[in-house]
């Protein structure tokens, strides 16, 4: 699944050496503040010494594969850290899998699971058909209490840099989830967890992340690569007990970084507007990234009048991490443009924007995004025609749609297959939802496509009012029409007072998709 990436520095060793080599430098640092416990650095050393013994002791070393369904806890990313050590391929199952998908994941050559559920989940039982499932406390912690060092100089690296290291899951939102297969040569150049390679920007971002709140699942990938960047700049990453209660945690455990996905940023927008959270101390924030879908121009700046210059602006994917960030001085002092862009190229990501044919196009033009990344992944999981279809000669086709400017930043229109074929005309919804969210009543805006007998599919947008309007759906029609010049989209309009998310946190489209009525009039107005 070689994909012609740019191999990483030959003198650099394999995942996850650097992050041992810092924690044995400072072990008396705490690495994880786990609800009122603190993990030093050499306590979370000695956890992945006795889950690495566990895992020895259980068959499991280089190209064996491991799947972990473990909790956002020092000792789960232990168990993570350990399996990467030996040199296994690591897949993590997160959260809201439904039985199908856990069964479809774990069909796939999975010689053991984790977990730290006791007892463990029937579902995960039944899906992991004969292979052995390890309970984190009872088989690997409780059974290897004074594990000494591995075999050799301690705790040492073994991955192989071609060798498949760490699968990602995409959200599923088309059915089952794809696995995007990071080899060690790519963990081992990823640029969050290779300090001695960060850049002046990169060393900056990670001096705000003093207290990171790490929340949710470890097996996200955009968790885990902003989770490297705390560790292994010297910060703590603080895992608060649930429920959150968002912007209060922030101020209650002193939090300097955090990850939000747009949908939770629109929710603590509210918060601050009224009500409790008016009052909330945001001053010790020092990193804000909001990344998972686009966020509209407005809502960028509100978050900038309320929260301070602590956001950012991200773009990537799954496939191959971070690609570009707008920072708070790109917004102070970058072009006009910046804040309708995700911001410039990130740590040694290269982007180029395409035509149909693969050919770049003219600075200004609009395409398909593609990016070349030595953190990509080499390929989907048993998945050679996708593969074939995403990664071209060392670049990933991102099949999202925008243009470079002058300056280098990056502009998005759309994804290339979020689109509806009106009349064999095709219209990207990003565009459309853009369109949407210029008009000033509306605050959020998402456009889904249907089947249509008249003209074999129609928009159907779903908006969301800015706060204490309540949008005229002629008028908000109209905008969409002299912002595109494209009279009668969307087909229906809904105002909605929020919208379902994704278990990543992204808007669920399908979701909306089955609140489309069947033949229902232009411009409806449900609430």
């Amino acid at each position: 699944m070689e994909n012609g990436r740019k191999a990483s520095h030959s003198t650099e060793a394999p995942f996850p050496q650097s992050l041992i080599d810092a924690f044995r430098r400072h072990p008396a640092s705490v690495a994880f503040e786990h609800r009122s416990r603190a993990v030093t650095r050499g306590e979370v050393l000695s956890l992945v010494t006795r889950c690495a013994a566990g895992l020895r002791a259980a068959g499991l070393g280089p190209g064996r594969s491991l799947a972990l369904a473990t909790d956002v806890t020092p000792e789960g990313f232990a168990v993570q850290i350990a399996a990467h050590l030996l040199g296994c391929r690591v897949t993590g199952l997160r959260p809201g899998l439904t039985p199908s998908q856990l069964a479809h994941v774990l069909a796939t050559d999975v010689d053991a699971v984790v977990t730290d559920a006791v007892p463990a989940r029937p579902e995960l039982l039944r899906a992991a058909g004969g292979a052995p499932v390890l309970r984190l406390e009872r088989d690997l912690l409780a059974a290897h209490p004074h594990a000494g060092p591995l075999p050799g100089d301690g705790l040492v690296a073994r991955g192989r840099p071609g060798d498949e290291a760490l699968v990602h899951l995409t959200s599923g939102s088309t059915g089952h989830p794809k696995g995007c297969v990071l080899d060690y040569r790519a963990l081992t150049a990823y640029w969050s967890w290779q300090p001695a390679r960060w850049d002046d920007r990169v060393a900056r971002l990670a001096a705000g992340y003093r207290r990171f709140l790490l929340f949710g699942t470890l097996t996200s990938a955009v968790m885990f690569e902003h989770l490297g960047l705390c560790l292994l700049g010297g910060g703590t990453a603080v895992i608060p007990a649930a429920p959150l209660e968002f912007p209060r945690v922030i101020e209650r455990l002193r939090i300097t970084a955090l990850l939000m996905t747009v949908p939770r940023l629109h929710r603590v927008l509210d918060a601050l507007r009224t009500g409790p959270g008016r009052a909330t101390d945001l001053s010790g924030l020092r990193v804000l990234i909001v990344a998972g879908s686009p966020l509209a121009p407005h809502a960028l700046a509100e978050a900038v009048e309320r929260v301070g210059t602590a956001v950012h602006q991200a773009y990537g994917q799954t496939e191959t991490g971070m690609l570009t960030l707008l920072t708070p001085d790109d917004l102070a002092h970058g072009p006009a443009g910046a804040a309708t862009s995700v911001g410039r190229p990130w740590a040694r990501t290269e982007l180029s924007v395409r035509d149909a044919e693969g050919v770049p196009v003219p600075t200004g033009g609009t395409g398909e995004v593609w990016a070349r990344t030595p953190c990509a992944m080499s390929g989907y999981w048993r998945d050679a025609t996708e593969t074939a279809q995403v990664l071209r000669d060392g670049w990933v086709r991102t099949r999202d749609v925008g243009h470079l400017d002058a300056r280098g930043f990056l502009h998005l229109t759309g994804r290339s297959r979020d689109i509806v074929i009106v009349d064999a005309v095709v219209h990207y919804c990003g565009a459309v939802e853009q369109a949407l969210t210029t008009h000033p009543d509306v605050d959020r805006a998402y456009v889904v496509a249907a089947a249509d007998r008249r003209t074999g599919e129609a928009a159907h947008a779903f908006v969301v009012a800015a706060p204490g309007a309540t949008p005229a759906l002629d008028s908000v029609r109209a905008r969409v029409e002299a912002e595109l010049g494209v009279p009668g989209l969307p087909s229906t309009l809904t105002v909605v007072t929020d919208v379902p998310v994704t278990p990543s946190g992204k808007p669920d489209k399908r979701a909306l998709l089955a609140r489309v009525p069947t033949e229902a009039p232009p411009a409806t107005g449900a609430r």
